[in-house]
């Protein structure tokens, strides 16, 4: 799966598409059609009479000719919507340890300090890299629509209008789990987005993106819906849409418009092995972050609900071994202590099949209908337990929130480079749990693949309470540690080895 800052390729689809139409469904339907009529139409554009002869009528029982679907025109749609999306372009300043990497248990390292000198030959400056993505206008008076990664850690966001109009903007706050920005813009009365319905869109049905793929900027691409509410790995709360919309990078953060000009999702993802477009990309529905908007816009942050389990898919094989008639439901592998599952009698090997009386079809939807849920919520479970049907009652928890701004992280450094946080009592008592939360991440860490937001339990089976205690134990250890994750409702070993 690839995920990048989506920009994409100069819009050449709609020249294609009437290339084809003119080169092709017309030269296939003319070879259908009553030849005289073709000679006919010709004739007349000559400004002759056709011989008699050339004029026939068609047979009376020919059967009707079929009309030809006729493909979508989006230039109203482009005319219509464009002014709304904007271009982002974004500067991040990567910050250099001031003796370069040296690590600072090695005694050249104070030697050098106390002399104010920084290995290297002077102190690094600050690197500048820069990015590029899309987005959209959700208010008149300047909240923008994007995807987290578009804008996640910038020290600098600037969004254009298409009518060439340059803003700094205020990210206001980010949702790394549904991949949803709001950023705002000093101006009023800009032109804003309808907002469509992503549950009464169809499969097969036409949709078009606009964004800025590769730096082309207002860019427009086109396809169709191709599946909808399709799970991704480490995408536990968006159902995506699936479509086959050229999307690259620059794309990322724009909108997905169904042919009534409204947004129906937020360009996300591609699935590439190459790095760019190959014909499947994803969108958020809108409706979800629509939910997230609102509440990074009240709050800054966003809230879930959350159950305290871990699940998986219900396969052929096991509905067979449960006693089950469908492969239907979430099976419960786990269940965290002290959670709101633990507390309503959950346990492992549990399969819930339904949420306050509505069945889940599939393992995915629990957790995306409890994320959608508000800590305190009271929620009916229906599971079978040892071929029996029983109904559990939980109120949920509040999901610990993620780090939303780029001020509150703490430099990611030491020897595996991570900075933390202590969990507060209420994200400690929702996971039943002590430990510390990821704010930043780079070096040994981040090649590890830990991320921010995520929370560090233990150290080589050493538990960790506060930062202090995750320090020594990293630097009273090896080259090679071992660290015990909680990410989202899953836990997992993470090996970080430092060279």
């Amino acid at each position: 799966m690839t995920r990048t800052p989506f920009r994409a390729m100069p819009f050449r689809f709609s020249r294609t598409l009437a290339a084809f139409a003119a080169g092709g469904l017309l030269a296939v339907a003319a070879s259908h059609a009553d030849l005289s009529l073709i000679s006919a139409s010709k004739a007349a554009t000559n400004g002759t009479t056709p011989p008699a002869s050339a004029i026939q009528a068609a047979p009376a029982n020919a059967p009707a000719a079929a009309p030809l679907a006729a493909l979508p025109d989006f230039s109203a749609l482009v005319e219509q919507v464009g002014g709304a999306v904007v271009n982002i372009s974004t500067v991040t300043l990567a910050k250099n340890s001031p003796v370069n990497g040296l690590n600072p248990n090695d005694p050249f390292y104070d030697f050098l300090r106390r002399f104010g000198i920084a290995p290297g030959m002077g102190s690094p400056q600050p690197q500048e890299s820069r990015g590029i993505g899309s987005g959209f206008i959700v208010s008149p008076d300047g909240y923008v629509l994007t995807n987290a990664h578009v804008v996640a850690d910038a020290d600098e966001v600037v969004v254009k209008l298409t009518d060439k109009r340059d803003f700094k903007a205020k990210v206001v706050g980010i949702d790394r789990r549904s991949d949803v920005a709001l950023i705002k813009i000093s101006a009023s009365n800009l032109p804003a987005v309808k907002i469509g319905s992503p549950e009464r869109l169809k499969v097969g049905e036409w949709v078009a993106a606009i964004g800025a793929p590769f730096g082309f900027e207002n860019s427009v691409t086109a396809g169709i819906v191709s599946a909808k509410s399709r799970a991704l790995p480490d995408e536990t709360y968006v159902p995506f849409i699936q479509t086959d919309v050229a999307i690259n990078p620059g794309n990322s953060g724009g909108p997905l418009f169904n042919l009534k000009g409204e947004v129906v999702g937020i360009n996300s993802q591609i699935y590439s092995r190459s790095g760019g477009y190959q014909g499947i990309s994803f969108a958020i529905p809108i409706d979800v972050a629509m939910k997230v908007k609102e509440q990074l816009q009240k709050t800054g942050k966003v809230q879930r609900g959350r159950l305290g389990v871990t699940m998986q898919p219900v396969t052929k094989e096991l509905a067979e071994s449960f006693g089950l008639e469908k492969p239907n439901g979430a099976l419960v592998t786990g269940v965290d202590r002290g959670s709101p599952a633990d507390k309503a009698g959950l346990q492992p090997g549990d399969v819930i099949v339904a949420l306050d009386g509505v069945a889940l079809e599939e393992a995915t939807d629990l957790p995306r209908k409890v994320g959608d849920s508000a800590p305190g919520t009271k929620l009916s479970l229906t599971l079978l337990r040892d071929g029996k049907r029983l109904e559990k009652q939980a109120t949920l928890a509040a999901m610990p929130n993620e780090t939303t701004a780029r001020s509150q992280e703490a430099p990611a450094g030491g020897r595996i480079g991570l900075a933390v946080r202590p969990l507060s009592k209420e994200e400690s008592a929702a996971l039943g749990t002590s430990g510390v939360v990821v704010v930043g991440v780079n070096g040994p860490a981040a090649r590890a693949g830990l991320q921010e937001g995520d929370v560090v339990l233990a150290v080589n089976n050493t538990r960790v309470a506060t930062p202090a205690q995750l320090k020594e134990l990293v630097d009273q250890g090896g080259k090679r540690f071992a660290l015990l994750v909680q990410r989202g409702d899953a836990r997992l070993y993470v090996p970080v080895r430092v060279d």
